[in-house]
Order: structure tokens, then C-alpha cells, then sequence
């Protein structure tokens, strides 16, 4: 077996995790608020092969991986989305503040499991496991907080259709707000632009790299501590 296998078994369920529980949540939270229109189309589930959305969750990862081994030799910049759980806004009891709670569900969700992965930190340490079994454990737990809070901090990016935009569009004023969430039809190449196009024109300025450094970093360093890890 390469060496290299299991530490790209334990990511790549990591983020199937992340990714499954994310967009579970907001069906979850959508039913809960009165709108059970991701029950009645089969995507209130746990199931991961329900949330594949086959351009988003494999071609392109998929070409970003592939392109960026071959040219550069390392993985930069990953990129990709599920399959989005269908919510109606105009079932929700409160529609606007709903649809608020319902894009919060899926971030909460991520922190949530990240908190609770570095919680099983603990009982990891303390069994008489074999070097190789508690090396991969420490491996998939310690990648499920990262994959959690990358997830999850990403998604609050306050531009349609993120959660982070449709989070903004809830709490503005309507007349603001509604014409703010017009712009989801756009959204997905707005949010290209911001990571792609945009770093293209702004030098020294990479939207991943500031996400990690100034969103990430500071909130890994919060749930580290608060699950009792002695950070320097």
C-alpha cells in the first residue's frame, strides 16, 4: 500500500463528512421551520452520494487537482459545491428570518463537528493504540477540523449563493436585501471572480490565503482551546 493512501483516505472522507453534514443541516433546519421540501425530494439525508452534484463536487475538483499537479507539482487552490438542498423560502413560517436560520445551519453545523473532532483528540490519546491506527486517527480528526472550518467559514462569504449572502440578504432592510439576492443568478460567477479573476488584478493578494490566515487560523486556535488543547 502507498504511504500516501491512508492520509488521502482519511481527507477525503473528512470532507465527505463535512460536506454531507453541511448540507444535511440545512434540509434539517428548513423542516424544522416549517418547509419540508427537501423531505419530499429525497434530500433529507445523511446519504453523500444525495448531495454529489457531478460539475461541482467531481469535474471541478477534479481539473483543479489534476491541472495544478501537473503544472505546478502542488495543490493551491480547490475549489467545488454539492448539490444545493432545496428550500422554499415561502414555506418557511418567518420567511425572511427562516431563510436566515436555514443558511446559519449549515456553518453552525461545521463548527459544531469541529469542536466535537477536537474533543476526540483526547480519547485517542489516552488508548493503547498502535502507532499506525492512532497516527491515522490523529490524521482523519485533525483534517476533520480543518475540513469543517474551511467549509464552513467559506460558506459565510456574503455574496449569493453563499450562506454568508443570503445571511446578509435576510438581515437588510427588503429594499435593499431583495435586490441583493437577486444577484444569486449570478452568484457562482461572482464568487469565480472573487477567487480567480480577482487575485489576477489585486497583486499580492490571494482570497484563499486570507481566508486561512484571518478566518480559520483564529477560530481553529478558539475551538482548539475550548476542547482543552494547551496551545503555545
Amino acid at each position: 500500500m502507498p504511504d500516501w493512501l491512508p492520509e488521502l483516505v482519511a481527507s477525503v472522507l473528512a470532507a465527505v463528512l463535512a460536506i454531507t453534514l453541511h448540507e444535511a443541516a440545512h434540509g434539517y433546519a428548513a423542516l424544522w421551520l416549517g418547509d419540508p421540501t427537501a423531505r419530499e425530494a429525497g434530500r433529507l439525508s445523511l446519504n453523500p452520494l444525495r448531495h454529489v452534484d457531478p460539475m461541482g463536487t467531481l469535474l471541478v475538483p477534479g481539473v483543479l487537482l489534476v491541472s495544478q499537479l501537473l503544472t505546478i507539482g502542488q495543490v493551491q487552490m480547490m475549489f467545488g459545491w454539492a448539490k444545493p438542498v432545496p428550500v422554499n423560502i415561502r414555506r418557511l413560517r418567518d420567511p425572511r428570518f427562516g431563510m436566515v436560520a436555514v443558511a446559519a445551519a449549515g456553518p453552525a453545523i461545521n463548527v459544531f463537528l469541529a469542536f466535537v473532532a477536537a474533543l476526540l483528540w483526547h480519547p485517542v490519546q489516552a488508548a493503547e493504540l498502535p502507532d499506525a491506527a492512532s497516527g491515522w486517527l490523529f490524521h482523519f480528526l485533525g483534517m476533520l477540523v480543518l475540513a469543517n472550518l474551511i467549509l464552513g467559514l467559506f460558506n459565510l462569504i456574503p455574496l449569493p449563493p453563499m450562506d454568508g449572502g443570503r445571511i446578509l440578504g435576510g438581515l437588510l432592510p427588503p429594499a435593499i436585501g431583495i435586490p441583493f439576492l437577486r444577484l444569486e443568478r449570478f452568484g457562482l460567477l461572482l464568487v469565480l471572480g472573487v477567487l480567480f479573476v480577482l487575485p489576477q488584478l489585486v497583486s499580492a493578494w490571494t482570497p484563499m490565503e486570507w481566508l486561512l490566515r484571518y478566518a480559520v487560523s483564529p477560530v481553529l486556535q478558539l475551538v482548539l482551546r475550548v476542547a482543552g488543547h494547551a496551545l503555545p
